[in-house]
């Protein structure tokens, strides 16, 4: 894990002290800590039906149970997870609670967290090609596993990164065509 480096002489308005920690989690503390935010959601689910499905309260309720400005040091995690069980859970809407049957089905699964924290924890950013090469030939890839599964036309899947890179630049192509035509320095005997 980097380090952050921050200048002890640095104060904003007296509010940070020039003992705040200089560095991330090194990579134990993250591994604790990780395991903590497992095992607190994993408690979560095997308690969300205790829940009532829709939240209680009126707005601006939380402005009443937050002090005014941020803490001048950072809360341990046992705090904060106190903090979300007391303050927050009794006062969500809980979307995944077996007892809630409007809108949408679940949206979020475990296999889905799971699948957001490796994304976060690799920092995948994955636009183009070049940002992410992995990424982008992993999403082509399962994006043709699942056109196959729903028997999309061949003409429809990706079958490579030099494709895939062809298919793009073509709709941006036609993207410009549209805006020229559009616009007028679209000559009519074109």
């Amino acid at each position: 894990m980097g380090t952050i480096k921050i200048d002890p002489e640095f104060e904003l308005n007296g509010q940070f002290s020039s003992n705040t920690s200089s560095t991330l989690l090194d990579p134990e503390d993250f591994r604790k800590q990780g395991h903590m935010m497992v095992d607190f959601l994993v408690d979560y689910f095997h308690n969300i039906e205790k829940y009532p499905v829709r939240s209680q309260v009126e707005p601006g309720y939380l402005k009443k149970l937050l002090p005014d400005s941020a803490p001048n040091q950072p809360e341990p995690i046992e705090k904060i997870l106190q903090d979300v069980q007391r303050d927050i859970f009794p006062r969500l809407t809980h979307w995944q609670s077996p007892n809630f049957f409007a809108y949408f089905p679940c949206i979020s699964g475990t296999a889905g967290i799971l699948r957001e924290m490796l994304s976060a924890g690799l920092n995948v950013v994955g636009f183009s090609w070049i940002a992410s090469p992995a990424a982008t030939e992993l999403e082509s890839i399962v994006m043709d596993w699942l056109g196959k599964l729903i028997n999309l036309p061949k003409t429809y899947l990706f079958s490579g990164v030099v494709e895939v890179l062809y298919k793009v630049q073509l709709v941006k192509l036609c993207c410009a065509l549209l805006l020229l035509q559009e616009t007028k320095y679209w000559k009519r005997e074109h």
